[in-house]
């Protein structure tokens, strides 16, 4: 029994004696998943793949590159906006955070992030380098407050195969309508002479769908959605005229019915339609698919901006983007801040190579960057994309209500007008009963 006293007590001495980690150390929460067993110890960037590979090989290749800098990962669940606010309410936030830029004004408007224009500085990331379409996801009321890491958004997946079966082909791209009136004439063209819907559509438990489609048409006329941050805008003509024209598409069997997401993605793999309107995610998916020889995809696969129906070329996105939890942090922590933002930003290509566009100009014109598939064909959303005014808190849970009243009246189980007035509605008790 003395023995094993004494053996514990040196052990206690020998763990007293061990060197202290006096480097500075910055705490990264990141979604995107968890892929340790593929790419734990991976430092090789080009060879990563995915969204979680390319961003856990990153931060494996600035700790090699970095030995002075500590760094603990922490991988949250999507999209781990609870885990974050658990952690601010605890006083014990992290240093840099994955966050959506639509979500950046709940957070801004409350003090709990903090303006990086001085981290920006310090890792020596001129703001002029951004996008316009990522500069506008992280500027909120004149302060940056993210430093932008892409732009998300959707587009127009396209069988081209099917498209020249219709005889919607030219010099071998798709044609594509310019009006609402094209948009149904195209639809018809297509359903006739292939037999299958034209559109793929998501319209099942999926109500930024439909928001997606209102939203960028009406930022493409300049409609003022939201007035204020207190009220939206949503009973008027222009709204109507988009969501009507929808109605059609489904009144008419133009579009696939009864959807949810996993659905509309493996019909339109099965080539059962000849557009899917999804995202930029869904870029590296369906381009490995049309590499398959098995696939109704194979060598008839191409992708688009939405197209412009009403008003100007424009396009609702939203993005990824770097914040800082407000906390009080020493210099040499705030440096290491600055080294490791300086550090993803030079790796900004590889990112994009996920599907999504760069954050940064020089990037989005570099010959690299268009020489991956299908990017040349997409690069304008940099500059097209739009996002909601900066003033606008709760845009997900606006998006929830929205969606539910669009999705009843494109399918018809609701009348439009009564549809955009209920939408309006809800959403303005929502802003009402916000603090």
């Amino acid at each position: 029994m003395i023995g094993r006293a004494l053996a514990f007590g040196f052990a206690l001495l020998l763990a007293g004696c061990a060197p202290v980690d006096e480097r500075p150390t910055i705490v990264v929460q990141r979604f995107f998943g968890e892929c340790g067993a593929a790419y734990g110890t991976s430092t090789d960037v080009a060879a990563a793949e995915t969204e979680c590979g390319i961003l856990t090989t990153l931060i494996n290749r600035f700790e090699a590159e970095n030995p002075d800098i500590r760094v603990k990962v922490n991988v949250v669940a999507w999209p781990g906006y609870p885990q974050l606010a658990a952690q601010i309410a605890a006083g014990d936030p992290p240093d840099l955070v994955t966050m959506h830029q639509s979500v950046i004004s709940d957070y801004a408007g409350a003090g709990l992030i903090e303006p990086v224009e001085p981290l920006l500085a310090a890792a020596k990331i001129d703001p002029a380098a951004f996008t316009p379409a990522a500069r506008a996801g992280v500027e909120k009321e004149g302060k940056l407050y993210a430093m932008p890491w892409d732009t998300i958004g959707r587009l127009w997946h396209i069988n081209t195969a099917l498209m020249a079966e219709a005889g919607l082909m030219r010099g071998g791209r798709p044609v594509l309508p310019s009006s609402p009136q094209e948009l149904l004439a195209h639809a018809r063209q297509f359903r006739q002479r292939t037999g299958k819907p034209y559109l793929i559509q998501a319209q099942v438990s999926a109500p930024d769908f439909h928001v997606a489609l209102l939203y960028t048409y009406l930022l493409a006329q300049d409609a003022v959605i939201f007035p204020d941050d207190r009220h939206i805008r949503l009973d008027t003509p222009e709204a109507r005229e988009i969501v009507t024209t929808f109605r059609q598409l489904n009144a008419e069997g133009l579009t696939t019915l009864n959807q949810d997401f996993p659905a509309a993605t493996a019909a339109f793999v099965q080539g059962e339609g000849g557009i899917f309107p999804v995202g930029t995610w869904m870029l590296g998916p369906y381009e490995a698919q049309a590499a398959d020889p098995r696939s109704p995809l194979h060598g008839h696969y191409a992708v688009a901006p939405f197209p412009r129906l009403w008003g100007d070329q424009a396009a609702f996105v939203d993005g990824h983007a770097w914040v800082v939890p407000a906390a009080k942090r020493p210099p040499a922590e705030r440096a290491a801040m600055a080294r490791f933002l300086a550090f993803l930003a030079r790796y900004n290509y590889d990112w994009s190579r996920t599907g999504q566009l760069p954050a940064f100009a020089p990037v989005v014109e570099s010959p690299a960057f268009r020489a991956l598939p299908h990017r040349a064909d997409i690069a304008a959303l940099a500059r097209t994309g739009r996002q909601l005014p900066g003033y606008v808190e709760r845009q997900s849970a606006v998006q929830g209500l929205i969606g539910e009243e669009l999705e009843a009246a494109i399918t018809g189980a609701k009348p439009v007008d009564a549809a955009l007035k209920d939408a309006e509605r809800r959403v303005n008790r929502l802003f009402a009963q916000m603090m």
